[in-house]
């Protein structure tokens, strides 16, 4: 074990470091907007609305993230429709096309956190409330949402934790994030297993604070007694 190239990479990993918390918080953030839309659409009590989300989100789950990334950068470029239309300077950029690829990977593992969520509220709560006289949005606001929060949290925690290790998969498509950088460093220093090891410390150290920032959430919401009706 080479200790000197161990502790020596950190600030050449470290510099790549922006990027990959870039890629998580866009894509997490693009993500959670798409999947809300498609948690609204497989209950929206629209059929063909319904299909439509649940087979985009059958499909993204049912394959790889790598198989994803590649699609995007590499089988769209291949279609002379995309290379013709207004969006090719999109994906011709290798960025882009991975922002694209977590986006819609991690909207797909979101809606059905988020549908299960809202699924998991008593239905005798939201009757309650309507007992209670409460306007739709009232309902929603102080019944429904603070309890499908507080079931989704755990679920998405680890959600956020997955996106954060995938972004690894966009040095696959050129793009020099944290793995990225460390493949190179350990092609100029011919010490992989120190290099990757070093990167391996740093994934680990983000995934410590994301999971104690979801805890301390989680504790948060769990002790606001104002969200359920009986507050």
């Amino acid at each position: 074990m080479r200790w000197d190239v161990f502790f020596g990479s950190f600030p050449t990993l470290l510099s790549a470091l922006p990027v990959t918390l870039e890629l998580a918080v866009i894509s997490i953030t693009l993500g959670f907007l798409l999947a809300v839309l498609l948690a609204a659409a497989r209950l929206s009590g629209l059929r063909a609305l319904a299909a439509l989300a649940y087979a985009y989100v059958y499909v993204i789950r049912g394959t790889p993230l790598l198989a994803q990334v590649f699609f995007v950068y590499y089988g769209l470029g291949q279609l002379d429709a995309m290379r013709n239309s207004i969006l090719w300077p999109v994906f011709r950029e290798a960025y882009a096309c991975a922002l694209i690829a977590l986006s819609l990977n991690t909207a797909a593992y979101g809606s059905e956190i988020i549908r299960g969520g809202l699924l998991s509220v008593p239905r005798g709560q939201i009757e309650a409330a309507k007992a209670f006289g409460l306007s739709p949005t009232q309902r929603f606001r102080h019944v429904v949402f603070p309890q499908a929060l507080r079931a989704m949290l755990p679920a998405y925690g680890n959600e956020l934790i997955l996106m954060l290790k995938g972004t690894s998969l966009a040095s696959t498509i050129t793009i020099i994030e944290l793995t990225g950088q460390a493949r190179i460093l350990a092609s100029e220093t011919y010490a992989p297993i120190e290099v990757f090891l070093a990167a391996g410390a740093i994934y680990l150290g983000l995934n410590v604070v994301l999971s104690f920032g979801v805890r301390l959430l989680e504790g948060r919401v769990q002790r606001s007694g104002g969200f359920a009706m009986e507050g």
